[in-house]
């Protein structure tokens, strides 16, 4: 019989994720962002639980949810209201044809993809949603703050009373930083039956002038690299922006 243990152990997650990390004071940068740009439709790349996306839904906003972990995507889908958002479960890589006016990737959901070739094809997936003058934003950590060596037990560690579950007491610890790599791993303890489930993770920090570079490399114009209002000095908010015409047509524009 499959050991069906780490299915379980996500699962059991990320219908709590919700509850573990309430404050998303961090969305609130971006749902201005979405209102200020005047975005009716949006791609948000790595949704998670679904919380920014509906959040963006219940402002009237087209959204399409996109992630790759099953039970993330389920517990989105469980939501009230979800029925207003078009969820997918997968990667930027092999979207449906959309005409979206902002593509996001909220919290570590850049960092998470780790593989360089990956991520060049996530932004080049990232602009072919885009209409033409649409716009990309994202975060990413300043690797120079080395936030990784706050990762540890005595200063993560919280307990929260999760209804209708109990205690959960939870810490991060640093596993391995050999950048641009940092291995960490979550524990979680739960009160009412003793369980313990661990989660491991790996997120790439990088720095300031590759991002541009890659932008630049899938086709964006690099509009604005703004500060993240809820970690001041310690993370770059990129927003680039899809050209209106290709280099090819503009040429053939101007020299028609």
């Amino acid at each position: 019989m499959a050991d069906t243990r780490p299915t379980l152990t996500l699962a059991r997650l990320a219908a709590l994720y919700d509850r573990l990390d309430p404050d998303r004071g961090d969305l609130d940068a971006y749902l201005r962002a979405a209102r200020d740009l005047g975005a009716r439709r949006v791609l948000d790349i790595g949704c998670g639980t679904g919380v920014f996306a509906l959040m963006l839904a219940d402002r009237a906003v087209e959204v399409v949810g996109l992630d790759p972990d099953r039970a993330s995507i389920d517990v989105a889908r469980a939501k009230p209201g979800s029925e207003r958002v078009r969820w997918i479960r997968g990667d930027a890589t092999s979207l449906p044809p959309l005409r979206v006016d902002l593509v996001t990737m909220t919290a570590n959901a850049a960092q998470e993809i780790i593989g360089r070739s990956l991520w060049r094809r996530t932004l080049r997936g990232a602009r072919e949603a885009l209409r033409p003058g649409g716009r990309l934003l994202f975060e990413s950590r300043d690797p120079a703050m080395r936030a990784w060596q706050e990762w540890n037990r005595e200063t993560s560690r919280r307990v929260t009373a999760v209804p209708g579950v109990g205690e959960v007491e939870s810490w991060v610890e640093l596993i391995e930083a050999d950048l641009p790599l940092v291995s960490f791993r979550w524990t979680y303890v739960f009160a009412a039956d003793g369980a313990v489930l661990t989660t491991r993770s790996t997120l790439r920090f990088r720095e300031r002038r590759e991002i541009e570079k890659d932008l630049a490399e899938a086709g964006f114009l690099l509009e604005d690299v703004r500060d993240a209002p809820d970690r001041p000095g310690r993370e770059f908010v990129f927003l680039a922006r899809r050209p209106e015409r290709t280099r090819a047509r503009a040429a053939a524009t101007e020299h028609g």
